[in-house]
């Protein structure tokens, strides 16, 4: 884009860089909650939370259920990626 353009979208940088820092921040969001790293360790609380009694069987098998299909996402994205899910 030339110099013209620049300058004729120039009214429009703050609305370009809002967009981009809401871009980062889903980013951001979506890393920490497809974090393999992050499922495990909820998935121990879970555990956790069952064997106190704090949660009955349905709870801990829909949540268990959730937390999986999250997993799997988060599998196949690193692979998809490139990135190692390996920890």
């Amino acid at each position: 884009m030339g110099l013209i353009g620049e300058v004729l979208l120039l009214p429009f940088a703050p609305a370009r860089g809002s967009l981009w820092v809401i871009e980062q921040l889903v980013a951001e969001a979506e890393r920490r909650y497809y974090d393999p790293g992050a499922i495990r360790a909820e998935l121990g609380l879970l555990e956790q939370q069952l064997e106190a009694g704090e949660i009955d069987e349905a709870e801990f098998d829909r949540r268990e259920d959730e937390l999986l299909d999250r997993l799997e996402i988060a599998t196949t994205r690193g692979t998809a990626t490139g990135e190692g899910t390996t920890r």
